[in-house]
């Protein structure tokens, strides 16, 4: 079956999903799960996006199965790198993400990120930060979301645009290849599609590159979003020559469809 392999319960600081709510949309997609909680130390918020992981198992590992795997998203930072490194130890997670949030000391989410800033330095310093934690995060099994600051970048065309940062693009699917990890299709942009037709380079490339497998996750932080976009996504794996899998105790596990 398929898996959504990044979402978000209350263990995350910007979440409320409930476990069982998750399970249950889950069930009624036929799909499976992998929860992802935030682990980004010295977030520059009100917010703080770690949580107890021994806390998160014993409440998580008794529901646990073939459908419903524990994972981790880990911010991708140089100053958070070792202190990542520990927690990711403390239990046995079934898949760690590995992600970039922050730049320049400043959220992707808030607009002060990209103030007197022009969008091609932005964009070219985002695609280098991603492209260094790759490699010295050599424990994460997934890069997520590589078109995160499309989100929510301000700029009158905020798509990460294969064709205008190719170098810079292909220097992370060179990475994430020669790492071993796998290239997450983050579904949550999915329903637009412009946003389709501007990832698809991408992920042709990373094929092309040498990558063969991609992870599906909706980055659901609502139960009503989970497996959201999912059918686009398998048009575009299938569009790009690449198997889907996910992970449990962190070994690579293909996903199937009927």
């Amino acid at each position: 079956m398929l898996f959504d392999s990044h979402m978000h319960t209350r263990f995350s600081a910007d979440s409320e999903m409930k476990a069982k709510d998750a399970v249950e949309k889950a069930a009624s997609e036929g799909i499976g799960i992998v929860f992802t909680e935030h682990l980004d130390y010295d977030f520059p918020s009100e917010a703080d996006f770690t949580f107890d992981p021994e806390a998160y198992w014993k409440e998580y590992e008794p529901i646990r199965s073939h459908t419903l795997r524990l994972g981790v998203e880990v911010g991708m930072r140089a100053s958070t790198e070792k202190r990542s490194r520990a927690f990711i130890a403390r239990v046995p997670f079934d898949l760690i993400i590995g992600s970039l949030h922050i730049l320049g000391g400043r959220d992707l989410y808030d607009a002060e990120a990209y103030e007197g800033k022009e969008r091609a330095d932005v964009y070219r310093q985002y695609l280098a930060k991603m492209e260094a934690g790759i490699r010295y995060h050599d424990f994460i099994n997934v890069l997520g979301h590589i078109d995160y600051i499309a989100r929510y970048a301000p700029y009158e065309n905020p798509d990460l645009t294969y064709g205008e940062f190719r170098p810079e693009i292909d220097q992370v699917l060179r990475a994430v290849i020669q790492t071993g990890i796998v290239l997450e299709l983050n579904t949550r942009r999915l329903g637009d599609r412009h946003a389709i037709k501007e990832l698809v380079p991408i992920y042709q490339r990373y094929y092309d590159l040498g990558g063969r497998y991609v992870t599906f996750g909706a980055d659901a932080h609502r139960a009503m979003d989970v497996g959201k976009y999912f059918r686009e996504a398998e048009e575009i794996a299938d569009q790009t020559n690449l198997q889907i899998v996910t992970y449990v105790e962190r070994r690579m596990e293909r996903c199937w469809r009927p």
